[in-house]
């Protein structure tokens, strides 16, 4: 009688809320886990879980070896990985609980608005992807991912034609790839967080250059017009360019662009306007807060525009968390949000902020993006492990 009077009102609230305490909360830091970058559920290699920055805590900071705080079993933190179940379950209580009714049919509204035309990728050929670049020469989508060969080249269909990069130790190898970016002449560089270096190979695989020392933690970086690398420097809080000649492998010249930023990670450049933009991450008050801000500057790096989480609220229903930003064909700065998740055009500099969304739904975590040629955007979802291909919505402005 009790289970037939009880059987359609799901479980009492004290074992959800037990249940949530048990699955969703760090037992080092006893926050509770999210999709932000400090609070990811990672496993240790004893299949214990912690958030990542008590990984980061825990971890030597030279040879990242940690002891796991449970069993005691050693590992390092950049093996590491992030724990898919607790992150999907996250995502499932995320749309049950905080998803705003009106958002799904707000999309076939708006203008501009993008569909997916196709994905490709997928778990196992890629794993927990970071970054997202395009061969300016063969339109081939390059991806840095946590595999065993750290870079995987695909065709414009989307099939794999080609990868490399070695998990491992030596100089050459690829520890823990943030970002990629492809030159002019098609030499793919990677930001390595593992050694705190930035790796410059051929489009083939081969090793030309192994930048080190030079950084703090690098982080996004991005190729110029003038086939320079931006590079943000995200513990040092700078911008930087350098100079490197790619057919000799030697680095010709590093000039600072920008000092006292906040956590800079994303970077990119209008080829259009020669503008910069450069995503920040200031530290944010409060347990579980985080707070973005996006500057642009002109091309002789002079401020000439900015919004961050708090402004950008005034002017869109819900918080905007972004994780990657780039420029379009007409000089918009368009971010990922992780929050939505969506992608928001911001509009042009001097007139932040033109806030309006291009994507709503279809994302769980979106951590790069780009145009192609044919204006088509790319954007890389590291949940689902794939590129997602986005064209102009029929009937779209």
């Amino acid at each position: 009688m009790g289970e037939e009077a009880s059987g359609g009102g799901g479980p009492p609230p004290e074992l959800v809320r037990e249940a949530e305490i048990s699955l969703l909360e760090c037992k080092v830091c006893f926050e509770r886990f999210g999709h932000s970058q400090q609070r990811r559920p990672r496993n240790l290699a004893c299949g214990h879980v912690v958030c990542l920055a008590c990984v980061a805590a825990l971890a030597h900071p030279r040879t990242l070896a940690l002891e796991c705080p449970f069993c005691r079993r050693a590992c390092r933190a950049c093996d590491t990985s992030d724990c898919l179940p607790l992150l999907h379950l996250l995502e499932l209580l995320g749309s049950t609980l905080h998803r705003s009714p009106a958002a799904p049919c707000a999309a076939p509204c708006i203008p501009g608005a993008l569909s997916c035309h196709h994905a490709f990728g997928g778990w196992g050929t890629l794993v927990n992807p970071t970054g997202l670049a395009l061969c300016p020469k063969t339109g081939r989508v390059v991806v840095v991912h946590d595999g065993k060969r750290r870079v995987k080249i695909f065709d414009s269909g989307g099939g794999c034609v080609h990868q490399f990069g070695e998990k491992g130790d030596a100089a050459q190898d690829i520890r823990y790839p943030l970002d990629v970016t492809v030159t002019n002449d098609c030499h793919v560089v990677v930001t390595d967080a593992g050694d705190r270096s930035i790796k410059v190979f051929d489009f083939f695989g081969q090793i030309k250059l192994v930048i080190g020392g030079q950084f703090s933690l690098p982080w996004g970086v991005e190729t110029t017009p003038q086939n320079g690398v931006l590079v943000t420097d995200a513990e040092g809080g700078s911008l930087h360019l350098l100079e490197v000649d790619f057919l000799e492998g030697a680095l010709q010249r590093t000039e600072r662009l920008q000092a006292h930023l906040s956590s800079p990670r994303g970077v990119a450049v209008s080829w259009l306007t020669g503008a910069v933009v450069v995503l920040e991450h200031p530290l944010a008050l409060g347990p579980g807060a985080c707070s973005t801000r996006v500057k642009v500057f002109s091309s002789s790096m002079q401020l000439i525009g900015q919004v961050d989480t708090f402004g950008l609220s005034l002017f869109f229903p819900s918080r905007v968390t972004a994780s990657a930003v780039t420029f379009d064909h007409q000089g918009n700065v368009v971010v990922t949000d992780t929050s939505g998740p969506a992608i928001l055009c911001l509009g042009k500099p001097e007139e932040f902020p033109g806030l309006k969304p291009m994507v709503t739904e279809g994302l769980s975590h979106p951590v790069a993006l780009t145009f192609t040629k044919e204006n088509s955007l790319l954007v890389l979802d590291t949940a689902s492990h794939s590129v997602k291909v986005y064209k102009q919505a029929d009937g779209g402005a």
